[in-house]
């Protein structure tokens, strides 16, 4: 998954500690609901609150929350979750359910489902909504993004409360079931023949707005008389235009004519910030890298070699300085975000596969692999055929653009030639899904340890065969080896168990290469107090702040209001 779609990612607070307070939490300690919210004044209920992200598409209209292609404008905003985790701080919040308990040595885990909520269309929303659409994603695979039923054994119905048994403990499993399942109604998706396809036009959700209007340059939604947070949410009308790259994306927010941005703007300082006090940006680090996506089921991105050599042969800090003015650091091949995951990462294993830039060494593997660089300077196997790679991209985000020209030239030192297929966000996120590629450049979802960017990108449950739709495992990696660790984490509250098994797999990226990460990411997120207010703050950081972020965009709606 992109930026165009859910990406939870954690702050600098706490990162030591935000690992074992998330399980804790998780093992049913839960934050109250009202306990985290600050005594509400009086607040103005009204106006309109406009968002600019580039998606690099013109919308489809489509509200599928289990298309990857549409959750990001569906998924809390109209479909909600059962628990909102927030990463930033490890909290959790609850939402479509009360409560929730682990009991069963932690193969048990019960939600209580919240009461006197209704669906936008006045229809009682019941716990029977909710196991159906657990029961839902059981039966068509394509929707269960997460894979979640490779660890659920069943989950049932007992009054207003949901029961969900695991095959084995799985904590873990929480932040997928609790934060990142949106609930369907039943009266509405039983009569729907196939939900993976289906595009919902019309959606009808427990969600705080409604969809008033859909267009191919732009989504408007209205605030919900229904929404069982009273008096919320406290704005009338959110307005979304679609806009195709940054440069008028940027200028559109430059202008003041939208208030939360979600993009790279460079030089930010000047271009936006400067002259205008009430104009502010705040960029978390992220728990995800931007990777480049070797296709491993073709040649020649099915050679270790010449990922090995890739690797090497990337100069991540030039493509950090110069591609995106230093706002995404340089990743490391271990995958492990730093200083965000310090604690969980491995230097000794790092140390002893060094994958500092380093052309030399990537020029001395491929002629170990028996490559020949030709006269012009690109390597060649024995038969002829040219290290020759082409990068799907999403042509709008120039950041991107920028990053992968740098890529291309830094290759092309070491002798592989690389160029850019620039897309459309929609057939980028398509030609990822069904394999359709040799290199492809993307970020995953991450989540509140290491473990979630790690099993989106390698479990063998998130991947499929060429032509078949993948949901994060776009390289097509499999290894039952890496299977069993992901297992044995689930299994565990054990923080030494867990951080033995990140090693592990860290290793595996070091030795086997499935994904190369190039730079770390951050939360883009530009916002504009002159007036509206309460938005996501350092000092106050009850959401991960992007417009692009869900269902925490959601919690921004329901928290924003008029000065």
């Amino acid at each position: 998954m992109s930026r165009l779609d859910r990406v939870s990612r954690i702050g600098p607070a706490g990162r030591a500690l935000v690992a074992v307070t998330l399980t804790l939490v998780l093992l049913g300690s839960p934050t109250s609901f009202a306990s985290q919210q600050r005594s509400a004044p009086q607040v103005k209920v009204g106006g309109t609150l406009v968002i600019d992200n580039v998606s690099g598409s013109l919308w489809t209209c489509g509200f599928n929350p289990y298309s990857s292609s549409t959750a990001g404008w569906s998924a809390g905003i109209f479909y909600e979750p059962l628990y909102y985790v927030n990463a930033l701080n490890s909290s959790t919040k609850p939402w479509l359910a009360t409560a929730y308990a682990w009991s069963n040595g932690n193969k048990t885990l019960t939600f209580t489902i919240r009461n006197n909520v209704k669906w936008s269309d006045g229809k009682a929303f019941s716990a029977a909504d909710v196991v159906y659409t657990f029961n839902l994603m059981k039966k068509f695979s394509g929707i269960d993004l997460n894979a979640i039923w490779t660890v659920l054994k069943s989950v049932t119905q007992q009054g207003n409360k949901v029961v969900l048994k695991f095959k084995a403990p799985s904590v873990s499993f929480f932040y997928y079931v609790a934060d990142q399942t949106f609930i369907l109604p039943q009266h509405i998706w039983s009569k729907i023949s196939n939900p993976v396809t289906n595009t919902n036009k019309s959606p009808v959700g427990t969600g705080p707005f409604t969809l008033g209007s859909c267009s191919p340059q732009n989504i408007t939604y209205k605030r919900n008389p229904k929404y069982w947070q009273k008096g919320k949410p406290y704005v009338s009308e959110v307005r979304y235009p679609a806009f195709l790259d940054n440069q008028p994306g940027n200028q559109y927010l430059a202008s003041g004519l939208a208030q939360w941005g979600g993009q790279y703007i460079p030089n930010v300082q000047s271009y936006y910030l400067k002259g205008n006090p009430t104009r502010h940006t705040w960029y978390p680090p992220a728990t995800y890298n931007v990777n480049l996506y070797p296709n491993l089921t073709q040649w020649p991105t099915n050679i270790l070699a010449v990922r090995k050599a890739i690797s090497l042969g990337l100069d991540r800090k030039k493509v950090s300085t110069l591609g995106v003015y230093g706002y995404l650091p340089p990743a490391n091949q271990t995958g492990i975000i730093l200083p965000n995951w310090k604690s969980w990462y491995d230097s000794s294993v790092a140390s002893k596969y060094n994958y500092g830039y380093s052309p030399s060494k990537a020029i001395s593997l491929l002629q170990k692999a028996g490559f020949k660089r030709g006269s012009d300077g690109i390597f060649k196997d024995k038969s002829g055929r040219k290290l020759s790679l082409t990068i799907v991209n999403v042509g709008g985000f120039t950041d991107w653009v920028a990053e992968c020209n740098l890529i291309s030239s830094t290759l092309k030192q070491i002798g592989i030639q690389v160029t850019q297929a620039k897309l459309s966000g929609n057939d980028h996120t398509a030609r990822e899904q069904t394999g359709h590629f040799q290199l492809a450049y993307d970020s995953p979802t991450g989540g509140p340890t290491p473990y979630y960017q790690f099993r989106q990108i390698l479990a063998s449950a998130n991947t499929a065969a060429i032509g078949q739709t993948a949901a994060s495992n776009f390289e097509r990696f499999r290894s039952g080896a890496v299977d069993s660790l992901f297992k044995r984490y689930d299994n565990t509250t054990s923080a030494a168990v867990q951080h033995s098994i990140i090693n592990q797999i860290q290793k595996v990226m070091l030795t086997q290469l499935p994904v190369i990460p190039v730079l770390e990411g951050v939360s883009w997120y530009q916002y504009d107090t002159s007036k509206l207010t309460a938005w996501p703050t350092p000092s106050n950081p009850y959401a991960t702040p992007a417009p692009y972020d869900y269902p925490d965009w959601e919690v921004v709606l329901t928290t924003v209001h008029l000065k």
